[in-house]
């Protein structure tokens, strides 16, 4: 049984890291089809605040959501962190486990659902921006004229809720890990005692 709680545990543990490395990847992807649709329809970029410069009403959303993905793309790299951390108190090796291994879980446990949780809440926000302010008429007539890129798509918000939920099930399976470790270390601490007295 100890075997396959181990394998699992350096599975747990890659997964986890894994899941990190997602996030961070999105978070620099996320404005890019933002970038692409609307930097070009804003004709002061210094005037941010000026919304008689856009020439797509809805455009401002790409300025809007900057911090978001400033603090999401630090999120992400707290989270790596996290995880790193897993691997310098030895979580994915250990055959029995330590105060350090279940603080470096507890750690990761937490920022991964906190980070997560305040993702879907932002991305959620800023896809019902998109699809409720932008003129999405005005800005495919924008593009026609310029030649430039136009999208209706959410494909980069809807991601956002995938990288999330991916940072929910590796935390899941971590504290699954954690109780199934826990159980084992008992059993086998159980039989040498036994083994002492008898």
């Amino acid at each position: 049984m100890y075997k396959k709680q181990m394998k699992f545990q350096k599975l747990i543990c890659l997964f986890t890291l894994v899941a990190s490395a997602i996030l961070f990847i999105y978070s620099l992807g996320l404005v890019t089809d933002l970038y692409d649709a609307f930097y070009g329809t804003i004709r002061d970029h210094k005037d941010i605040y000026n919304t008689l410069t856009t020439k797509v009403e809805g455009a401002w959303i790409f300025y809007e959501i900057q911090p978001f993905n400033k603090n999401l793309t630090t999120a992400a790299i707290v989270l790596l962190l996290c995880s790193i951390l897993v691997y310098i108190t030895n979580t994915h090796s250990r055959r029995k486990y330590y105060v350090a291994n279940y603080i470096s879980v507890g750690i990761s446990s937490v920022a991964n659902i906190a980070v997560a949780i305040w993702c879907a809440v932002n991305v959620s926000r800023f896809r019902t921006q998109f699809l409720t302010t932008v003129d999405f008429e005005g800005l495919k007539a924008y593009s026609e004229m310029w030649k430039s890129y136009y999208t209706e798509s959410t494909f980069w918000f809807d991601i956002g809720y995938v990288a999330c939920a991916l940072l929910i099930i590796v935390t899941a399976l971590n504290i699954y890990n954690l109780i199934w470790k826990t159980k084992l270390m008992k059993a086998e601490a159980k039989l040498i005692k036994e083994g002492l007295e008898g």
